[in-house]
């Protein structure tokens, strides 16, 4: 009888609360904060074709889903989860942003876009930033001059 009183209880206290977490609303979004440092970060990296064809590779597993594999923004999975994206073959996309921006985002992650970590290299990440500033590049020499 004890045992079942208790349980009762414990089962009460674990309903209870979990109904109180569900009329709980989520806590909003931390602001993205980047400290001023990592801005001026300078690429060690030299964008060679090496360099390029590394970060291409990176792209393809852990970037296309989303940016599309050819940087233009609509992969798979961010148009299914609506997410709105850079299109890296316009000049002007990442034009105001330094590399060292861009491997702090790619490192730690921004928004609903998940972090590398430690899961990435430093020179990988620094392939992957040359590799994403030659999308841009290659739309412009695609382009005829007029």
């Amino acid at each position: 009888m004890r045992i079942a009183l208790r349980l009762v209880s414990v089962l009460a206290i674990f309903c209870f609360s979990a109904s109180a977490r569900q009329d709980q609303k989520p806590a909003p979004a931390a602001a993205f904060k980047m400290p001023p440092e990592a801005a001026k970060v300078p690429n060690p990296v030299k964008p060679t074709a090496a360099s390029i064809a590394a970060g291409k590779k990176v792209y393809g597993y852990d970037c296309a889903m989303c940016h599309g594999a050819d940087g233009g923004g609509k992969g798979d999975l961010g148009v299914d989860m609506k997410l709105k994206m850079l299109d890296y073959t316009d000049p002007a996309a990442l034009k105001d942003m330094t590399d060292g921006e861009l491997f702090y985002i790619i490192k730690n992650g921004k928004g609903d876009m998940p972090s590398e970590g430690d899961r990435a290299k430093p020179e990988e990440v620094w392939n992957l930033v040359n590799y994403m500033r030659s999308f841009a590049k290659k739309d412009a020499a695609a382009k005829p001059k007029s």
